[in-house]
């Protein structure tokens, strides 16, 4: 047999700590009155963030703001590839003059790229 363990010395703290206290007679109207006075007390200033979070707490708001981050995803995305694109356009023209007049190309100014 195993011998028991040894007493430990926050067993009589743990137990003193799980009895709960009564509450107060007028623990109730202690609680509604706070409420009552957070509630008349308005923040007086409130920064930008704080108001956009409040919008952010409605469904309509939120969804809105996910929907035009992804607009604005796809806009940006967009406008990236659209630049890729046009210069591989431009560098598939350069190497196709350079192709078919290997000896004009060396003659010809170089393209201004803007």
């Amino acid at each position: 047999m195993k011998p028991p363990p040894p007493d430990d010395p926050l067993d009589p703290l743990l137990d003193r700590w799980s009895r709960l206290p009564d509450p107060s007679p007028h623990l109730t109207a202690e609680v509604w009155q706070r409420l009552a006075t957070g509630r008349a007390r308005a923040p007086v200033e409130r920064g930008i963030w704080v108001t956009f979070e409040s919008w952010l707490e409605r469904p309509v708001f939120a969804a809105g703001f996910i929907a035009a981050c992804a607009l604005l995803g796809i806009l940006l995305a967009e406008a990236r590839l659209g630049r890729v694109e046009r210069e591989r356009n431009a560098q598939l023209a350069r190497s196709y003059l350079e192709m078919i007049d290997p000896l004009g190309a060396e003659t010809r100014p170089p393209e201004n790229r803007s």
